[in-house]
């Protein structure tokens, strides 16, 4: 009955009912991303669509239809964000230089201005004065009024104001107000209206307007700015920035994203400050990764082995030993910092000591190490349990009636059949752990560092972390850089994760 439900024209009718649906949210969104000028977005989902429609409603492409969605979430959410980070590390894109040049400039060109000298500021009304925005100026320390529109500025005898107790003008001739709350949404909150040039009056809040002057003049012809007190040229420095030429550390902001093809990279190379500390994080992410993989397999197939006799109870024995795989590692990792803590924490009450594990860099190093023992150790102990009971127990009878002791048969026989067996899981682990980003932000926070001094990379930050505290963990937010850096990550684990499909030999299954 089921069978025939799914069949004929009630499943074409479901799967035009489904595809309908799905047509039209990516539609919905294929246009607000066209409409906010995201076209690259946009057409990506027409052509999800197109792909869809065409591989769904077609009878003679079976294979597409399981082929394609796992090509379009591919493209989505691998392809795209690894091509998209890898043309962020080609630019300046830090904090100061978001936006687009053009964008930068019209933000100069607003921010450019200063008070006079006497930092004059006014009682003002917002509101129109025949048809076109304007304010209604009240200068109480000179007993003047007048009307300020974007080209004039009109005087008006006190004698035909509305004036309030204050001595504040709140209405005149031909003058219309603005509500309070139509003010902030209005064009007349970021005009420039007219007093005495070069000077203009700006609206500052409510019922406030400040006396400015332009600072800065934009040089179209040659697309540059200057400065209209000092007389400097501010000129494209090529790195995201108009600098003075006659000072290059006096920059304009914002800055922009500008093109730097391999200077990101070369920064990682030639740059003392980026160079160091880079250098560092690599090496202690190296080892970080190597220990780990060490002692969990170490600890794992010890306690497999112990676990592989028939012994009572061993069933009870192997549940607990799972325990700390089966629980979130977020609690797992928590749990211990808590532990770890040096005044409360459980292990200095146990040791009678006040250990600052979190503030010394060894200390440190050490009890990320143990947490991540702790978190990982079950893995393989259930990957090893599961080898061992592959080795086939001929080998190790043969070896003892051969006169093998325990020791010559595990070194000669069990551990490298089971490296054999285990070496992909190995290769995985230790590119799992080289990015092992949740236990140091958690546990560490890649401490410990010195910030006062301004140091970014702490004693436990790995690559991962280290790139997290580049891009968002400080006031600078270098994401150019920390796409660099990224990239290199990205090189070094999937080279890693080849050899390992590699040396698994999984793909020659396929040939």
């Amino acid at each position: 009955m089921l069978v025939t439900l799914f069949r004929g024209k009630v499943a074409f009718v479901f799967k035009s009912l489904v595809l309908a649906l799905i047509t039209a949210l990516l539609l919905m969104l294929t246009q607000s991303a066209f409409a906010q000028g995201q076209y690259v977005i946009a057409l990506f989902l027409a052509v999800a669509i197109i792909l869809l429609n065409f591989t769904y409603f077609s009878k003679k492409r079976v294979p597409l239809k399981f082929f394609i969605p796992g090509v379009i979430l591919l493209a989505a959410f691998v392809i795209t964000p690894i091509i998209y980070t890898l043309v962020m590390s080609t630019y300046t894109y830090k904090t100061g230089n978001y936006i687009s040049k053009e964008q930068a400039t019209e933000r100069i060109k607003a921010l450019a201005v200063e008070p006079d000298s006497e930092g004059t500021a006014f009682d003002i009304v917002v509101g129109e004065f025949r048809g076109e925005p304007a304010l209604l100026v009240s200068d109480i320390n000179k007993g003047t009024y007048f009307i300020s529109t974007v080209s004039d500025r009109i005087s008006f005898d006190v004698s035909i104001l509305g004036i309030d107790e204050y001595g504040v003008a709140n209405s005149a001739p031909d003058f219309s107000a603005l509500e309070a709350g139509e003010i902030s949404g209005s064009t007349a909150a970021k005009l420039r209206f007219k007093y005495d040039d070069p000077y203009f009056i700006a609206v500052e809040s409510l019922n406030v307007g400040v006396v400015f002057r332009q600072s800065l003049e934009y040089l179209e012809s040659s697309d540059q700015f200057r400065s209209l007190i000092s007389g400097d040229i501010y000129a494209d420095n090529g790195e995201g920035n108009f600098a003075n030429l006659n000072d290059r550390k006096d920059k304009l902001e914002p800055g922009w994203r500008d093109p730097a093809l391999f200077s990101n990279y070369i920064r990682l190379f030639q740059d003392d400050r980026v160079r160091d500390p880079l250098l560092s994080v690599f090496i202690w992410t190296v080892v970080f990764a190597s220990l780990t993989v060490l002692t969990q397999f170490a600890f794992g197939l010890f306690l497999a082995l112990a676990l592989n006799k028939p012994i009572k109870g061993r069933r009870i024995y192997r549940s607990i030993l799972v325990l700390p795989y089966a629980m979130p590692s977020i609690m797992s990792i928590l749990i211990w910092g808590g532990m770890f803590n040096t005044e409360f924490g459980a292990i200095n009450e146990i040791l009678g000591r006040q250990v600052a594990w979190f503030q010394d860099p060894n200390f440190a190093r050490f009890a990320v190490i143990l947490v991540n023992l702790w978190l990982g150790f079950p893995y393989f102990y259930l990957v090893s349990s599961g080898s061992l009971q592959a080795i086939p127990s001929e080998l190790l009878e043969a070896a003892a009636i051969d006169g093998a002791n325990p020791r010559q048969v595990f070194r000669k026989i069990t551990l490298p059949l089971l490296l054999q067996i285990l070496s992909p899981l190995l290769i995985a682990s230790f590119a799992f752990n080289f990015n092992n980003f949740n236990l140091i932000y958690l546990l560490t926070g890649g401490g410990p560092k010195n910030q006062l001094d301004g140091e970014i990379a702490g004693a436990t930050d790995i690559l991962i972390s280290y790139t997290y505290q580049i891009a968002f963990g400080s006031n600078l937010q270098d994401l150019g850089l920390a796409s660099a850096i990224s990239v290199i990550i990205f090189i070094i684990v999937a080279s890693i994760s080849l050899y390992g499909v590699r040396k698994s030999k999984v793909l020659e299954s396929f040939s």
